[in-house]
């Protein structure tokens, strides 16, 4: 549930409780997400507190306070990340450049053996800054999986940070 009041809105949230939310902050998926069409308002929470690094950020839906999904920046688990999309998938981004779109993956995490924590390569979040339009789109790398281990990606890239 959110209750306007004025550029700030009170949102109910599935990890934080309830949380003011900066209007800036409320990211439109004019088509939801695969799984969740109906769900068009969300928003990016940090739980840097929890020993996440800041690695790990929550997909929180603004229309459901009980969906929030886990994401990730595609770069913090591989160096490079050069989805293939058709430009008619991204138009309802609106106008941006290239280098401006922000992109996050979602994924699983085991809650019993978290070593195995899976990225979803083929199904990035895109989101514009610029307009907070974002959308979900399966790309077309089919060398990119589903169901990547992050697990000692994550370790490994953040060994070479700390160097």
């Amino acid at each position: 549930m959110i209750l306007e009041r004025g550029v700030i809105m009170l949102a109910q949230t599935r990890f934080f409780g309830e949380v003011d939310i900066d209007e800036e902050k409320i990211l439109t998926f004019e088509n939801g997400i695969i799984g969740f069409e109906d769900m068009k308002r969300w928003t990016i929470m940090y739980d840097i507190e929890n020993g996440s690094g800041g690695l790990i950020s929550w997909f929180q839906s603004l229309d459901f306070a009980g969906l929030a999904l886990p994401i990730i920046s595609p770069y913090s688990v591989i160096e490079r990340y050069e989805p293939i999309v058709e430009d008619e998938l991204l138009k309802t981004l609106g106008e941006f450049k290239d280098e401006e779109l922000v992109t996050f993956l979602t994924i699983t995490i085991p809650s019993e053996d978290p070593s195995k924590t899976t990225a979803n390569f083929r199904a990035p979040l895109f989101i514009n800054p610029n307009n907070r339009k974002g959308v979900q789109i399966i790309v077309n790398n089919e060398d990119y999986p589903i169901k990547f281990n992050i697990y000692d990606s994550v370790q490994k890239m953040k060994a070479e940070q700390n160097k």
